[in-house]
């Protein structure tokens, strides 16, 4: 009976093998980017010298952790960070929902597809370009919103150095970038309900508000879902690249966040041991935000990623 389920699952990767093949690379990809590279969390748990390698580092098991945990920048950080987070959560992952309901409510296909055009866009600027552009229209010297707040009487403001600002400049900047971008999921999901509900409704006598709340929200609920749960697991995983280009003197006791306490501790200081017990830290923290989300989601709504 084995050997006969094993000649069949043979024969059904045999006529399957051209799929197979074409998972070679991205098998091949993990493999080597994502799963090699994990012999390197034992850096967490030694003293790790460069010169000795992780066999010859002495291992002095959860130090590193416990000198994380019981440091001063222990709950600076993973506040800012929670903070941050929490706060672009409320305004980055609604704003692509709410766009796609406008885009869809939208009867002009070409002004929709223009403004759909216009909104992607923002999402290939790099982010070194986002922030050179902040700065550039932040400036105190010579910056549009500066040079209006001096024709106004007032004197300039230095955005970028002030810890006040720092985290609703990263929100906004968030938002101009991702919204259009992250929109695409949502509207196609939305293009999958059946038209039938809408033709139903609008015999019924429903409005284009009540067909939202009563059609399309609830059949993009598990889109919804599904992306909330992938968006929990990033809580702890600010964007390193605009928080660290961002981050001044002044700034720096909100921005400083796990992410660039990493760079700091592991790249600048070469305490490597102490910064992969940090991201080491931060990844479990990100596995147990996710698990719970998944778990929640399931018992409340029935959906769950697993």
């Amino acid at each position: 009976m084995l050997a006969r389920s094993s000649a069949k699952l043979w024969r059904r990767m045999f006529a399957r093998r051209y799929c197979y093949l074409m998972l070679i690379p991205v098998a091949a990809y993990y493999a080597v980017f994502c799963y090699a590279p994990m012999w390197g969390l034992l850096i967490a748990f030694q003293d790790y010298k460069v010169f000795k390698g992780i066999g010859g580092s002495e291992w002095i098991g959860l130090k590193n952790f416990m000198d994380f945990v019981q440091g001063r920048q222990f709950g600076t950080v993973i506040a800012n960070t929670l903070i941050l987070n929490l706060e672009s959560l409320c305004f980055t992952f609604p704003a692509p929902i709410l766009f796609a309901l406008l885009l869809n409510e939208l009867r002009n296909r070409a002004f929709c597809k223009t403004v759909q055009t216009i909104t992607y866009m923002p999402h290939f600027v790099s982010t070194v370009v986002v922030v050179s552009m902040m700065h550039m229209l932040l400036s105190p010297t010579n910056g549009i919103v500066n040079q209006t707040i001096m024709k106004m009487g007032r004197d300039p403001i230095y955005f970028l150095n002030k810890p006040e600002y720092f985290r609703s400049l990263s929100i906004i900047s968030g938002l101009w970038q991702g919204t259009g971008w992250g929109s695409i999921i949502y509207l196609a999901s939305i293009a999958g309900i059946d038209p039938v509900f809408y033709e139903a409704a609008t015999i019924d006598g429903a409005n284009w508000w009540q067909k939202i709340w009563k059609i399309t929200l609830p059949c993009m609920r598990s889109t919804i879902i599904i992306m909330f749960i992938l968006r929990m697991g990033q809580m702890m995983g600010s964007d390193f690249e605009k928080v660290m280009l961002m981050q001044t003197p002044g700034n720096k006791s909100v921005s400083q966040l796990l992410s660039t306490y990493v760079y700091e501790r592991g790249v600048l200081n070469s305490d490597f041991g102490y910064a992969t017990a940090v991201s080491f830290f931060n990844s479990l923290v990100s596995l147990l935000l996710i698990g719970t989300s998944n778990f929640v989601s399931k018992k409340l709504a029935g959906e769950a990623l697993w």
